[in-house]
């Protein structure tokens, strides 16, 4: 595709199956539309998700990776939100250190009806990430 003509960034969920996988789900019963090459990833908890995978995801030809993150509601634990918060802190970091620009790793905590908060995310991600890619 010529250069500027792309309209969607490739884009790597991390959504939690209790929490935010209720709300994508709503979201396309809704009808709500969002860039379609979001892919989503549901696993039990954010804070369980490994720097390496996000890693990964970068080095396979994703843009952009958003945590969809449980927040204060996540069932396995208050210091969820902490933890998952360190995590990012510490792929920022190897992201810098792999010469990955850090915002584009994103994280919000998307509660189980919050498919507009969801739409909006990525609608504004997607946006960025073409905004700042160098393909």
């Amino acid at each position: 595709m010529a250069e500027g003509t792309r309209k969607h960034a490739k884009i790597l969920v991390f959504s939690t199956e209790k929490i935010s996988d209720p709300a994508i789900d709503m979201a396309g019963l809704l009808k709500l539309h969002y860039p379609p090459k979001v892919l989503t990833i549901s696993i039990p908890c954010s804070s369980g998700i490994k720097p390496r995978w996000i890693l990964h995801a970068f080095r396979k030809g994703f843009d952009g990776v958003f945590i969809a993150a449980d927040g204060s509601d996540c069932p396995y634990g208050e210091s969820c939100t902490e933890k998952t918060g360190k995590l990012v802190n510490t792929t920022h970091d190897l992201m810098k250190e792999n010469n990955i620009e850090p915002a584009r790793l994103r994280m919000a905590a998307i509660c189980s009806v919050c498919s507009e908060s969801f739409v909006k995310q990525m609608k504004s991600f997607n946006e960025y990430l073409l905004l700042h890619s160098n393909n």
